[in-house]
């Protein structure tokens, strides 16, 4: 559309004008093109004479003091592509594959066609705030649904503004809502006996005894290999996991640990003696399968020498506990066993933490804390009785 004919450039300014719309345009010189030499300028646009004019002091101002940043021209979506494809490369393929997926059904339907560098705090909260709104009598997204959002917008604008295409991250003030720690449920003594006995004879019971006192995630189990135990020492060395390959069911491959840092544990003498005799086990199977055997190395297998899968130890798992009548008892929850076990027993968070391979001992607190105070209210009348004992206050 073009500006009014008799329309004159804004008074002291010389590059403003006013459209036949109404808009009013600010132009701008970012330098000269090397090939030509012509001056090289830019536009911006506003309602008022007033806005373009702030907006062109703001422009001047990036460009005497050498900060200015030409205008991107990508879309978020186009941007996510690109992030996705060329800046995940060290990032776990499972962890990928979570990406893309909150990225396909919840950033890109709802910010996909914004400008990169259009995009603002304000729409990015509103846009966390729709997803935990209830929509056609479904619920929201969980708080920590929304974080897990949250994590790959914000990891995918920071790379931005590393490459120059944002001058800061707009979600960084934005507001998450609060996320309730989901209470953990881990066995009780009476129902880790009921356990033990339901395993008893099952073809996983080795690793299910394993998992249950070494605190060992179940991809972690599935990808324990020979060379990484030692029997005779007690220790076993956890620094990798099976996994899925994602878009491939039922295709494993061996990959680093959740906190990509391996953790050498030492295991009670009643677990060496549960693997000592699954390693004869293993070697009557060997026997057995013959030419079919096929040597992988790995210390739980099925008849012919393969991993097992995590999910078929899964669901082996939720017939035994429903047959015990816990029907809601996960597989996770053995891990959650183990720590209760360890802390009750007199083990430091410390030793537990780095058992479990939490990242800090503070984290370790926060998710088994109930224990340590039921401890020290278990010891305050553990004392109350001795003063009553010995005395008569």
């Amino acid at each position: 559309m073009s500006r009014k004919s008799n329309t004159r450039a804004a008074q002291g300014s010389g590059t403003i004008r006013q459209w036949k719309d109404g808009r009013w345009e600010a132009r701008y010189t970012v330098g000269r093109n090397p090939g030509s030499g012509k001056q090289v300028q830019r536009s911006v646009y506003g309602a008022t004479q007033q806005e373009v004019r702030k907006k062109l002091a703001q422009l001047t101002a990036a460009l005497d003091a050498g900060t200015y940043k030409e205008p991107c021209k990508m879309t978020v979506s186009q941007w996510l592509d690109i992030w996705v494809a060329e800046y995940l490369g060290g990032v776990k393929p499972k962890t990928v594959e979570s990406y893309c997926c909150q990225i396909r059904i919840h950033i890109k339907p709802a910010l996909g066609a914004v400008k990169l560098d259009s995009l603002n705090t304000h729409a990015i909260q509103r846009f966390y705030n729709s997803l935990g709104a209830e929509r056609e009598g479904k619920p929201g997204l969980s708080s920590k649904s929304i974080k897990i959002v949250h994590g790959v917008l914000h990891k995918a604008l920071q790379q931005a503004v590393a490459l120059g295409y944002l001058r800061f991250n707009p979600s960084d003030a934005c507001t998450l809502p609060r996320v309730e720690r989901k209470e953990i449920k881990p066995l009780n003594d009476t129902a880790i006996t009921k356990f033990l006995d339901a395993i008893h004879g099952n073809r996983f019971e080795a690793v299910y005894l394993t998992m249950l006192f070494t605190g060992m995630r179940r991809g972690e189990a599935c990808g324990l290999t020979w060379d990484h135990v030692n029997l005779e020492s007690g220790t076993i060395l956890i620094n990798q996991q099976l996994q899925n390959i994602p878009g491939q069911a039922g295709a494993f491959r061996l990959m680093s640990t959740k906190s990509s840092k391996g953790r050498t544990i030492k295991i009670a003498s009643a677990v060496v003696k549960v693997l000592k005799k699954h390693r004869a086990q293993q070697a009557e199977a060997r026997l057995l399968a013959g030419p079919f055997w096929k040597e992988e190395g790995y210390v739980f297998t099925n008849d012919t020498g393969e991993h097992i899968s995590p999910n078929t130890l899964y669901h082996n798992y939720k017939r035994i506990v429903a047959s015990i009548g816990l029907p809601d008892a996960r597989l996770h929850d053995l891990r959650h066993s183990y720590a209760v076990a360890a802390i009750k027993s007199g083990d430091d968070i410390k030793t537990v933490q780095g058992n479990l391979g939490h990242h800090t001992a503070s984290f370790t607190l926060d998710v088994y804390g109930h224990v340590t105070e039921e401890m020290k209210q278990a010891g305050a009348e553990h004392m109350e009785n001795f003063i009553k004992s010995v005395s008569d206050l």
